[in-house]
């Protein structure tokens, strides 16, 4: 029922928001471009966790001398009211975007919404003036990937996809290493992603468990490890192989509730969790579950979780590296375990990311030269996803026109590349074929990344 009651609020959402009059819109970007104010106006459309919590509080806080926030929208009326509460900001709250849009007009829409909806918001947004912020994954599938790259074209606004990775600083330094060539020419990479039995489990407890929203975790989560292996190797992929399954959560459990706070299993479940600890979820979720029935801390053994817990895949790259990537959602610890293979050695780490920094206070990164030494190399921790968050949000904000030395900013082909790979092997996994990405979309990958 929570399933299906979520589906017609979001399909009456995005019915409301669908058209508009082409006149009312040129007369909108008219003015737009007239406006001469020295803040860029932002608008969001999604105020959950994500949204509120790192596009919004600290963009409020660390920019508000160049930006205002001038509009949020969400298809849950108290969200939107809590998350104009928690940014302490004085704007409108919608839950009709359409109106959003043409009322506040903005210069940046960012877009935090359920992943499936992306491609609407982002597609309107830029159709009504806006550039666009969105959040990891782009879109879900290839349909509506190109659906963007094509209305990007048309409207000539530009899409910036948040992969916050890439800024944290132990991936800028292998990004440093294998440019410079520390380990030759890379062959080959092992890749192996571990999200322990909090954060892991979180993912079956939320919207994400449906693949009709999130494209599965090959999607939501995995696109963000394939973007850092685009950018890491500055090539494409090209074809992808993968299995995987679903043999831990969901259908898998032996009792199971609806959501925790009413489970007769709390005193035995291990996956037991009280939403009501965490402040900020409870105001966001709990208190305004009346209006739209969602729970955030629903059962991990829900029937209808139709997603994989398990994955593996096999990546050729069109410039000859071929990857071998796994994502598990049950492990002990949270982080991951890669290794670069090249003509002249071998850069290798194992990150452990426990959501709070390590006793060490460093990364490290070990350099093995064939014929040499072996070296290894520590990067000072940061807070927020390896210090990439804050660096992120700088580059955007305060800086979008400064040097990009190390290639960090993400557009709507990375946005697309990083997306293919995990639509690639959601196919494959459910054929047992492997799958081209040239055959997704009029993307072509290339050997070398221009």
């Amino acid at each position: 029922m929570e399933s299906q009651e979520n589906n017609l609020n979001r399909r009456a959402f995005l019915q409301q928001t669908s058209l508009a009059s082409a006149g009312l819109f040129m007369a909108n970007l008219s003015e737009t471009l007239g406006n001469d104010t020295t803040k860029r106006k932002v608008a969001m459309v999604g105020t959950g966790h994500r949204g509120t919590g790192m596009w919004g509080t600290p963009v409020v806080k660390e920019f508000s001398d160049v930006i205002e926030f001038v509009g949020l929208c969400d298809i849950n009326p108290g969200r939107a009211e809590t998350a104009k509460q928690f940014l302490g900001v004085n704007c409108n709250v919608y839950t009709d975007f359409e109106k959003m849009m043409k009322e506040t007009k903005p210069d940046l829409l960012i877009v935090t919404t359920v992943d499936a909806t992306h491609d609407k918001f982002i597609i309107r947004g830029m159709e009504l003036g806006a550039d666009i912020i969105t959040e990891k994954p782009m879109t879900t599938d290839e349909g509506k990937c190109q659906a963007i790259l094509d209305a990007e074209k048309r409207t000539g606004k530009k899409v910036t996809v948040t992969f916050n990775y890439r800024y944290s600083p132990h991936r800028q330094k292998i990004y440093e290493l294998l440019r410079e060539g520390a380990i030759g020419k890379v062959t080959s990479v092992d890749f192996h992603w571990y999200l322990d039995t909090r954060h892991g489990a979180d993912y079956f407890r939320r919207w994400h468990r449906l693949r009709e929203n999130s494209g599965s975790l090959w999607v939501h989560k995995a696109s963000h490890h394939f973007d850092l292996l685009n950018w890491w190797l500055e090539s494409e992929p090209e074809s992808v192989y993968a299995q995987a399954s679903l043999e831990h959560y969901g259908k898998n459990g032996e009792k199971r509730g609806n959501n925790c706070r009413s489970c007769d299993y709390k005193s035995s479940c291990d996956f037991y969790w009280d939403i009501t600890k965490d402040t900020r979820l409870t105001k966001l979720y709990v208190e305004n579950e009346k209006h739209d029935g969602y729970l955030r801390d629903g059962c991990v053994f829900k029937e209808d979780i139709n997603i994989f817990d398990k994955m593996a895949a096999t990546i050729h790259y069109a410039n000859g590296v071929n990857v071998a990537y796994s994502l598990t959602t049950y492990s002990p610890y949270e982080g991951y375990r890669i290794a670069f293979n090249g003509t002249k050695g071998r850069l290798e780490a194992w990150i452990k990311e426990s959501g709070k920094m390590t006793i060490e206070n460093y990364d490290e990164l070990m350099l093995s030269r064939n014929f040499g030494d072996i070296e290894y190399i520590k990067i000072q921790q940061a807070e927020g996803h390896g210090g990439g968050d804050a660096r992120l949000r700088e580059k955007i904000f305060r800086n979008p026109n400064a040097k990009d030395t190390y290639r960090q900013a993400a557009g709507s082909r990375d946005g697309a590349m990083a997306i293919l790979v995990g639509i690639a092997a959601r196919k494959s996994s459910d054929t047992g074929q492997p799958v081209k990405i040239a055959s997704l979309t009029d993307l072509k990958p290339l050997a070398v990344k221009s």
